[in-house]
């Protein structure tokens, strides 16, 4: 996770969740970020990290995050889509006297041009923040992400309904009739689509029921 300590301009209204009241980056946030230039790793020593820090986060899937998993989200904010972790509410206000034992390591990460800082944390003891990110299983039967439209009224406190929620299918085959069904059962009234990534090419596509005639 990566922390913001301080927030500037009108993306932060639809990026990253709130946990009594500071700012938290789940990664494909950050490293979606950081390649758009929005932000970048500094060391210690105030020395730049390339990219491939976040990458191989990514390529190692320990943190809750495939690579494709991360093609999604980059293809679905590059259209504008607001999108946010399904079942990872947007704002949850802690009690007092409650820490969510998040620390931080000697990493931090600078968001340009402006210098808005935003710094990566890891936990020393299991938090329930991170741990909801990394024991989220990336081949398991859920959607993956809460997706809405483009919304200037959008607010985290208030979301509402997804537009529509959204599984990423396996690499070898697609879900299969009872997965699917599991699946609709999950999503109750919210629309529910399917994505595939192959080769870097990001599909989208849904389900219908539809009745066949019984020819004589």
């Amino acid at each position: 996770m990566a922390e913001v300590v301080e927030k500037k301009g009108k993306m932060w209204t639809t990026t990253g969740i709130v946990r009594n009241g500071k700012t938290y980056c789940s990664i494909e946030e950050t490293l979606f970020l950081a390649e758009i230039g929005a932000l970048y790793l500094l060391d210690n020593n105030d020395l730049c990290l390339p990219l491939k820090e976040i990458y191989e986060k990514i390529a190692n899937e320990k943190s809750g995050c495939s690579w494709e998993l991360f093609e999604v989200y980059r293809h679905l904010k590059s259209l504008g889509y607001i999108v946010g972790r399904h079942g990872v509410p947007w704002i949850v206000k802690i009690p007092k006297g409650r820490d969510i034992n998040i620390t931080s390591d000697p990493v931090s990460l600078q968001v340009t041009p402006k210098r808005h800082g935003v710094m990566e944390v890891e936990p020393k003891e299991e938090s329930s923040l991170v741990a909801l990110f990394d024991n989220i299983q990336i081949n398991e039967v859920r959607p993956v992400f809460d997706v809405y439209l483009p919304n200037r009224k959008f607010k985290k406190s208030c979301p509402g309904d997804p537009s529509f929620l959204l599984y990423l299918t396996c690499k070898v085959c697609p879900p299969s009739k009872a997965e699917i069904e599991v699946l609709e059962r999950q999503c109750g009234s919210i629309p529910l689509k399917f994505c595939h990534v192959e080769q870097g090419r990001v599909s989208f596509f849904s389900f219908d029921s539809v009745e066949l005639p019984i020819l004589p």
